[in-house]
């Protein structure tokens, strides 16, 4: 069985409490779009248990304890027991980037165990499990634009539709701690809710659509200020970094001519 998981952006970021247990509230909203891996399991024929990983792409450098498509079949098969499987992941988005790759690789190999196993867990029980895992994890369960807050875990549905736009998004050779980025903001109440911002015209977001995490992250990597500059310089009516970056996305009424702009960088260009 394969399933091809797929990333998503962030439509604003306000970072609004710093929490006692060391974590951060956060609003944003979530949007899936097209950039794909490829996630495959198959019966294993050489293994009489547990989940033996196989990746081909770019290369995931990390541990096979944090791995976590394999701490995915960990979590299921301590409640559910499962039968041997090889997972086959290729890897095409990028790390680092604010697109939650990772995340969504984790939570498709949830709903492929599910379907492939027979469990019958809805998507609400599957995305329990996501949480385990990561923050964002949850929202790849149900793959649709959710307004989030809490550290990122708690969803809500938002009435909101991208279709009729071309999506541009650009990630340069920079890579962005997630813990650099957070310990260099300084967390504010937003004076007008996301929700009630992201009702507005995509025209009217340039001004009034913020990610919090973009003032600290263009001082230390300028290089990324730099890319939603030009987006904007050739056309773009929204653009702004992804998560804690380092990619940047765009947003355009008409389909860009800019694919020139990014040689040697991770590009993806889309219509949504």
């Amino acid at each position: 069985m394969i399933r091809f998981p797929n990333a998503k952006i962030n439509l604003g970021l306000n970072i609004t409490r710093r929490r006692a247990d060391g974590y951060h509230d956060i609003e944003t909203v979530f949007y899936p779009i097209g950039w794909k891996d490829a996630l495959e399991i198959v019966p294993s024929a050489q293994h009489k248990e547990g989940c033996s990983y196989h990746g081909s792409g770019l290369v995931i450098d990390c541990p096979s304890e944090k791995n976590l498509i394999l701490k995915a079949y960990d979590l299921l098969n301590k409640e559910f027991p499962l039968p041997p499987v090889d997972v086959y992941l290729h890897k095409v988005i990028p790390f680092g980037a604010g697109l939650g790759g990772g995340s969504s690789d984790a939570a498709s190999m949830l709903l492929l165990l599910n379907e492939w196993a027979g469990l019958g867990l809805s998507l609400d029980q599957l995305a329990g499990y996501a949480s385990k895992l990561g923050a964002d994890c949850s929202f790849f369960i149900y793959n649709k634009p959710l307004f989030a807050h809490g550290i990122g875990n708690l969803f809500e549905p938002v009435q909101l539709s991208l279709a009729g736009y071309y999506l541009a998004l650009v990630k340069p050779p920079v890579f962005v701690s997630t813990a650099e980025a957070y310990a260099s903001v300084t967390p504010t109440l937003p004076e007008v809710s996301l929700k009630e911002l992201l009702k507005m015209p995509v025209y009217e977001w340039k001004e009034r659509v913020v990610n919090d995490f973009e003032q600290s992250v263009f001082e230390r990597y300028p290089l990324i200020g730099e890319i939603k500059e030009q987006l904007y310089a050739n056309g773009a009516l929204y653009a702004s970094m992804s998560g804690s970056g380092s990619s940047v996305f765009a947003l355009f009424s008409q389909q860009p001519d800019i694919k020139g702009l990014f040689k040697g960088f991770d590009c993806y260009f889309d219509s949504l």
